[in-house]
């Protein structure tokens, strides 16, 4: 958890300053009297999942030349790790931004039990709709959980398809 203090007078929470999702985004903390401390919370799960890249507005020959052995016809699978990081106000009566057994209870519900063991193409409707890219996995887990969530909290997903590559989204 990385907490940050931000001026309530401004009516607004400058999350360019904030460590977001791994990623320095300004200059650094301010600190004043009248601040309300903002931290993120992450959790980390894993899903195993199977998927083939190939999209049908593409030919069989330009989907195996961009995704390469990604496109077999009997698909791949991964391992994925999900890391959901939540940042908002640290709620002066509990003293946190989100009930992180909540949020687990949430994430199991909207997201693993989507995906965990699932032909993503053939078991999830998005990717019958959507090539089942990582980034696109990423933005489908976004959505499931960002409806949910009370609007002055801010969501970033990061997934790891595999130890190199990582894919982050944080929403429009």
């Amino acid at each position: 958890v990385f907490a940050c203090y931000f001026d309530t007078t401004a009516q607004r929470y400058n999350f360019r300053s904030l460590v977001f999702c791994g990623q320095i985004m300004g200059d650094g903390c301010s600190r004043n009297a009248t601040a309300t401390p903002v931290a993120s919370v992450t959790r980390i799960e894993s899903f195993s999942a199977s998927h083939r890249l190939h999209s049908p507005s593409l030919s069989d020959a330009q989907n195996a030349a961009i995704f390469g052995k990604c496109n077999n016809p009997n698909g791949h699978g991964h391992n994925y790790k999900l890391e959901v990081t939540v940042t908002g106000p640290v709620d002066t009566a509990t003293g946190m931004v989100i009930n992180i057994i909540d949020l687990k209870k949430y994430i199991q519900s909207e997201v693993m039990d989507a995906l965990d063991h699932k032909n993503l193409d053939k078991d999830v409707p998005y990717f019958q709709r959507a090539v089942s890219t990582t980034e696109n996995v990423a933005v489908f887990v976004w959505q499931r959980l960002h409806k949910g969530l009370p609007k002055e909290l801010q969501l970033c997903v990061r997934l790891h398809e595999t130890d190199k590559n990582v894919v982050t989204y944080e929403g429009l």
